[in-house]
């Protein structure tokens, strides 16, 4: 079957295109026909960095993690699929596990659910990863708990991969969302799903703190810039409130959360699918997420520009750009 293999891990150059072995199905598995697939953050770092990352596949490999495809074959042991079945998920491309830039994938059925009906592969195939993300790191924030008045919910990169799902999914469940951008694009996009645009290069924290919740502070804060930035989701935080990261590798002075009282969550969606543990809690999410797609309540944002699986180096470049608004699609 096709595949797009690195042999060396470096800049986005480094993919080829090969012909390597359909896998074998089996128990507990399911062998899919991709579709399609989409790049993320972590797969140009996994690209770029290679060694240096512990999650990162041994050489040569087949990188990506996200797809949407078709049941093949169904391994023993997996009862509630059929073949011909419409799925979608994020499986591999990591540690031992095939990624998903090659035509096939046997994936783990508790890392599977069925794709939402009114999306297409392209559509679904943008979700898994950065859906997943969303969800787990505001529920874990209590997104859900019921309060007198509407949670105010502050997004960081609310245009953002996952940023743009996180924003979907609280006011989905019934909060007053802000979200913070750099540019005009980017803050038509947050205003266009829903939520309240704030410029970060024009607004201080404490400007925006005081002009949308009175200088209390936001409930939530999910923070998808990560790094420095962590510092102005504690500031933005009110107290007692509680602040979701996806990117918490940076070292801050935690004395502004401590004297807030902030709850903090860190979300490493991988560790499911990197040490075996608890995967049947992604499988029951993406469920979840199809039904929220379904309703009317998550519509992804695909980035204008289409790739090809034997493009998959542009799609790479276009992602680390910035240029990109939405996810980066790729066609296999």
């Amino acid at each position: 079957m096709k595949a797009m293999i690195v042999n060396r891990y470096g800049n986005e150059d480094v993919f080829e295109a090969a012909e390597i072995a359909k896998p074998n199905v089996k128990p507990g598995h399911i062998l899919i026909k991709i579709a399609a697939t989409s790049v993320n953050t972590v797969d140009t770092m996994i690209r770029s960095m290679g060694e240096d990352l512990p999650l990162s596949p041994a050489l040569p490999a087949v990188l990506g993690m996200d797809f949407a495809g078709t049941i093949e074959a169904i391994g023993e042991g997996v009862t509630h699929y059929n073949v011909g079945d419409e799925v979608y998920g994020c499986a591999g491309g990591l540690a031992d596990l095939q990624g998903t830039l090659t035509e096939y994938i046997v994936a783990d059925a508790k890392l599977v659910a069925f794709k939402p009906k009114n999306l297409s592969m392209r559509e679904a195939a943008a979700l898994p990863l950065v859906a997943i993300t969303a969800y787990e790191g505001l529920m874990r924030a209590g997104i859900t708990e019921k309060t007198e008045d509407a949670k105010k919910v502050l997004v960081h990169g609310g245009s953002g991969g996952v940023g743009h799902v996180a924003l979907q999914l609280a006011k989905y469940f019934g909060a007053e969302v802000y979200s913070t951008g750099g540019g005009d694009k980017q803050l038509a996009l947050i205003e266009q799903l829903g939520a309240h645009g704030i410029n970060y290069k024009t607004e201080t924290v404490a400007d925006y703190v005081a002009k949308h919740t009175n200088g209390k502070g936001f409930d939530i804060v999910f923070d998808s810039v990560g790094g420095e930035n962590m510092v102005s989701s504690f500031e933005a935080a009110a107290l007692n409130g509680q602040v979701a990261s996806t990117v918490a590798m940076v070292n801050i002075d935690l004395s502004v959360a401590h004297f807030k009282g902030l709850s903090l969550h860190v979300v490493f969606m991988l560790i499911p699918m990197l040490h075996n543990q608890k995967r049947e809690q992604h499988a029951h999410i993406l469920t979840e997420l199809t039904k929220i797609v379904e309703a009317g309540g998550l519509t992804p944002v695909l980035d204008e520009q289409h790739f090809s699986l034997a493009e998959i180096g542009k799609a790479h470049q276009r992602l680390s750009s910035g240029a990109a608004m939405g996810k980066v699609v790729v066609d296999v």
